[in-house]
């Protein structure tokens, strides 16, 4: 599977939905995994320490969507990122339904 993580855009969200382990294990496991730059940058985790684990970093989000499968957000997504979404893809995240 292709499975992409973009940046969180959501105000004060500094969190990633997967972090460079995680990615190592999926990408063990053969899926493909597109990072945004600087997606990890708030908890440590450069762009290098996910290449080295197994993914590629792609320059924003229109490209992490584009390449995907499946979407990993740690927040709901924001209007624009919905509009990005296909009815094909599948989004991994919390719903704040409320």
């Amino acid at each position: 599977m292709r499975i992409g993580v973009p940046k969180e855009v959501k105000a004060n969200e500094l969190r990633v939905a997967l972090t460079p382990e995680s990615v190592a294990a999926l990408s063990a496991r053969g899926h493909k995994l597109f990072v945004e730059t600087g997606a990890g940058n708030a908890i440590g985790a450069p762009d290098e320490a996910y290449i080295k684990h197994g993914a590629t970093i792609v320059a924003d989000e229109p490209a992490v969507f584009e390449a995907a499968e499946l979407i990993v957000k740690v927040k709901e997504p924001q209007p624009h990122e919905r509009k990005m979404l296909s009815e094909s893809q599948i989004l991994f995240t919390y719903l704040h339904l409320a």
